[in-house]
């Protein structure tokens, strides 16, 4: 993701904090949504432009929610957890179930640059040209093209909730000039918005979007945090190829020992030592089939 990089020294202590009036003023108007939204991304786009932010993780961790928002929109009782086993416990071949088919839409919209060829691969069921005329939907400032876009896809396909919140973020970030999607609109919005038309989804993607950006900013430090960290105790690892683990948990969610370019007992042993020096967790709490993540 490519952002202008503001003139602040590189100290997590310096990494902007969201503004409490942001959070604690009541809008009761679109305009004033609008404003506090705006402020909302404002913050999040000085944020996002900061070296110390591991971007590409902090995307997969917003697509994570959006995927466990999406699935709750359906009534599937899956949680981040089971989303994650969805996807990592596949075997070569294997299709991912209705839950895990969400999630891997998501990780593939956030992975790559933002183009529609990228898209398509995020929404399989639709050809590229139908994603390109939806965008083409969008006008007016970036939340007004969102919603407009959003309004555009459920109104031809009422059922497709994902790929529209999908193509929703994505004209948010072209609007933004943002070259790869933040899962904002996906994370925010609730079931009962997607059904709302004109100014009161408008409404409803400003306040989804305020509540996004703020947790998408405190996650950002939070990752930041945890990414010196394990920066600062790589020097520790003697496993060969350790650097390059390193890098992968930098941009990934979570991953399983078998994904680390080492063999597998010596994966395992790098991750159990990345636990013992608090770089990394074990996410799933068995003895097996594990999966560790910043």
């Amino acid at each position: 993701m490519t952002f202008d990089r503001p003139d602040h020294i590189s100290d997590l202590d310096t990494l902007p904090r969201m503004p409490a009036w942001v959070t604690t003023t009541r809008a009761e108007t679109l305009e004033d949504v609008a404003f506090l939204s705006g402020a909302a991304l404002n913050y999040l786009h000085v944020v996002l432009g900061r070296a110390e932010v591991p971007q590409a993780l902090l995307r997969e961790r917003m697509a994570l929610r959006a995927a466990e928002v999406c699935v709750g929109f359906s009534g599937r009782p899956e949680r981040a957890g089971e989303l994650r086993d969805a996807v990592h416990l596949l075997r070569p071949g294997d299709l991912p179930g209705p839950a895990g088919a969400v999630l891997v839409g998501w990780k593939r919209a956030v992975e790559r640059r933002l183009s529609i060829k990228a898209l398509g691969r995020a929404v399989p069921t639709l050809e590229q040209a139908t994603i390109a005329a939806w965008l083409d939907v969008g006008q007016g400032a970036p939340v007004a093209r969102a919603a407009m876009v959003l309004e555009a896809v459920l109104t031809d396909a009422p059922r497709a909730d994902v790929p529209a919140l999908i193509l929703a973020d994505a004209a948010l970030a072209q609007a933004l000039g943002w070259d790869q999607i933040v899962p904002l609109l996906g994370a925010g919005l609730k079931r009962a918005d997607l059904r709302k038309q004109g100014d009161d989804l408008r409404f409803a993607c400003h306040r989804a979007l305020i509540a996004s950006a703020v947790e998408a900013v405190r996650q950002a430090v939070d990752l930041a945090r945890r990414a010196a960290h394990l920066k600062a105790v790589a020097p520790k690892l003697r496993a060969k190829g350790a650097g390059d683990a390193v890098e992968i948990f930098l941009t990934r969610d979570a991953v399983a020992p078998s994904a680390l370019p080492l063999p597998d007992r010596a994966a395992r042993r790098l991750c159990d030592r990345l636990v013992d020096l608090g770089a990394v967790r074990e996410l799933t709490g068995r003895d097996t089939f594990r999966l560790y993540g910043v």
